[in-house]
């Protein structure tokens, strides 16, 4: 199942068009800045732990427990623990409160560090190891299962990566694991590690990517891939045997419905809440690609990011916004 441009559908969002802003988000706006905490403008927390206005941070600058170099990677369970890995290839697990529950590393950083991280439905915490071309499954206490390592070589052929992105589970169990590098592509395994297919090509066109940098599923089931050096998102159907392309979101730029360097994916109910981490914002759209509103902007102040790479959302819809750059965690209830 490979796959490239040639006999797919194509839908280009309007670049950069007008959009209305849903009510929540004024009233969210309003609400806030009549506290003196506006979004983007409210004065630095003293506090990492402080809450203000419902906004806490957690983490900051450091390599001790609790404390992170630019982490890159966010992952929740079943359970509201939350799972972050750091450009010193640890990974952290926190309560959805912030607190430290425990620590453990990658075997290897000498190459480089993981940029992605998920679970599973089966609870096993699954590392996208980035430049050591493989997929390394934990328990959620930690214990590496190698035997169900996917990947490690360098290569184009089948089940060989470049340097590995992210990985997500469908509601089959299949696993999908993106890459970027000689080759910019999807690959698909079932849930032993045996190889299925594969979509994408490097590129600008239908199906091609420029680096994939993560991945979500929709509630209608459809595949949404953030093609992050094309400032873009793809929508794809991937259930049969040949991938079609869906949809085309965005293109470079700051306004509504455009994306700088969009990182991060998270599936949130009707809307997809993207993380652009050349913007320093995180974009609500809806399932259709219009925008929702903003979140963010440049600066290190609460409710401003650096260069954020991803998040998540808990059980109580609050939002973790891996702020890398300003090395902490921001948790909000939904702004937009």
């Amino acid at each position: 199942m490979r796959v490239g441009q040639e006999g797919f559908s194509r839908e280009v969002s309007e670049a950069g068009r007008s959009q209305p802003w849903d009510r929540r988000v004024f009233v969210g706006c309003l609400g806030l800045a009549a506290l003196g905490q506006g979004l983007g403008c409210a004065p630095p927390a003293a506090d990492p732990k402080k809450q203000v206005q419902g906004a806490v941070t957690y983490g900051r600058r450091g390599i001790s427990d609790g404390r992170f170099l630019k982490p890159r990677g966010i992952a929740i369970d079943a359970e509201d623990r939350i799972y972050i890995v750091d450009m010193t290839g640890r990974i952290q697990v926190f309560s959805a409160e912030g607190e430290h529950q425990r620590t453990w590393n990658t075997p290897s950083i000498e190459q480089g560090k993981p940029t992605g991280i998920s679970v599973g439905s089966d609870g096993m915490v699954m590392v996208a190891d980035t430049h050591y071309f493989r997929i390394l499954f934990y328990s959620p206490e930690g214990k590496l299962e190698e035997s169900r390592t996917i990947g490690g070589t360098l290569g184009k052929g089948p089940g060989q990566f470049g340097f590995v992105t992210d990985v997500l589970e469908d509601s089959e169990g299949h696993l999908l694991v993106s890459n970027y590098g000689d080759t910019d592509r999807v690959q698909k395994f079932d849930r032993n590690g045996k190889w299925l297919g594969e979509f994408g090509l490097h590129g600008e066109g239908p199906l091609e990517f420029s680096r994939p940098q993560s991945m979500a599923i929709d509630r209608q089931g459809r595949l949404w891939v953030s093609d992050a050096c094309n400032h873009r998102l793809q929508v794809i159907d991937f259930r049969g045997d040949r991938p079609q392309l869906l949809a085309m979101h965005g293109s470079v730029g700051d306004e509504a419905g455009r994306f700088r360097y969009p990182y991060g994916l998270c599936a949130d109910g009707d809307r997809m809440l993207v993380v652009e981490y050349g913007n320093h914002r995180v974009q609500a759209i809806d399932l259709e690609g219009r925008s929702l509103g903003f979140f963010g902007g440049p600066g290190d102040q609460l409710g401003q990011l650096n260069q954020p790479w991803s998040m998540v959302v808990d059980k109580k819809g609050r939002w973790h916004i891996l702020d890398s750059l300003n090395h902490r965690v921001q948790r909000w209830p939904s702004p937009v």
